[in-house]
């Protein structure tokens, strides 16, 4: 009978000590997943191409963490174009220890102390859109830059002049005077891209002997409202303007907005650089000429893969990989749209 009760209270005893081991595993906590800080500096929230592939970064970030079983917490921040301001937006990330940081700089030639703040913290850099000067993108290992090369759309946007000219040269010549009379919007006076995408256009221009006069040129800063107030004036100092050329998409849309203000006023064709989805429905419209798109949804890609590569947190796809020039340049593709 002894051994009977004893056998009992070990089996008692083994089911109880089950029980509370399986009460503790209940109450575990399943493991977290691996949490990713990263900061998205940009320079203007209200830049309509920026706005393009800040969507763009946010929805790439999501299937990121769906195909990685990561969490990445993005912040964004808007520098309101003033570099101090993003000065300090670096400072609190790094100070906060973000993974990494994205960044779309104010001021390409006052990036040295973000650089120096990030650089100091072993945080990598990933600039993109505003190229911020060699000597700075070569201070670290862990700096890397991705743009859309500005020669190429500088040539892409002659191209599509070129095309529309061979084809109906009246098309572009209004007034049928053997000469495309035209007036030049420009981005911001110190951006690589404005300056390199003003230069090719003209001389891919000239380079194929297509007749143009310079009437008017002006900076417009990439800013829409600018574009329009600046065509205004040129539509009441000029009565044989035949062709808009932009340095980005905004600043001709504004220029078209002058045009149908003006109501008496037809036939001026204009032509953009960004593919700005405004541009795009504008092309479908017949407002706009052409534009050169660049690829957003690569831009995304690139911009989250090459920052997650460059904490060890995965490795670059193999589309990504063989594009990044010296591994920390990328340069992003760009396609002529014009229908």
């Amino acid at each position: 009978m002894k051994k009977s009760y004893g056998f009992f209270m070990i089996i008692a005893v083994l089911v109880a000590a089950l029980i509370g081991v399986f009460f503790m595993i209940s109450h575990i906590d399943p493991p977290k997943k691996n949490v990713v800080k990263i900061g998205l500096c940009l320079y203007r929230f209200d830049d309509t191409f920026i706005s393009n592939v800040r969507h763009e970064i946010e929805e790439y970030v999501k299937v990121y963490e769906n195909e990685n079983d990561i969490k990445i917490n993005l912040e964004v921040v808007d520098a309101k174009d003033n570099q101090n301001t993003q000065n300090h937006q670096v400072e609190r990330f790094v100070s906060l220890d973000y993974d990494v940081l994205l960044i779309n700089v104010v001021d390409r030639f006052a990036a040295s102390n973000m650089i120096e703040t990030a650089v100091g913290a072993d945080i990598p850099i990933i600039f993109f859109n505003r190229k911020p000067v060699d000597d700075d993108l070569n201070r670290a290992d862990n700096i890397y830059y991705i743009g859309a090369g500005p020669k190429a759309a500088g040539i892409e946007q002659a191209n599509i002049i070129i095309d529309a000219y061979k084809e109906s040269p009246h098309s572009i010549d209004i007034d049928g005077d053997g000469v495309i009379n035209y007036v030049l919007l420009e981005g911001e006076p110190s951006h690589q891209d404005s300056l390199v995408r003003t230069e090719w256009v003209i001389k891919t221009l000239q380079d194929n002997d297509i007749p143009i006069n310079k009437l008017n040129g002006a900076i417009g800063n990439w800013e829409r409202a600018q574009g329009s107030a600046l065509m205004e004036e040129w539509l009441k100092e000029y009565n044989n303007i035949d062709l808009i050329i932009s340095n980005n998409d905004d600043m001709a849309l504004g220029a078209i907005d002058a045009i149908e203000r003006a109501n008496n006023i037809s036939g001026i064709k204009a032509v953009g650089i960004d593919g700005t989805k405004e541009a795009l429905e504008a092309i479908k419209e017949g407002k706009l000429l052409g534009t050169i798109e660049s690829d957003k949804k690569e831009y995304a890609k690139a911009v989250v893969e090459i920052a997650m590569s460059s904490i060890g947190k995965s490795t670059l796809p193999e589309d990504i990989k063989y594009k990044l020039l010296d591994n920390r340049t990328y340069d992003v593709e760009q396609i002529p749209r014009i229908k």
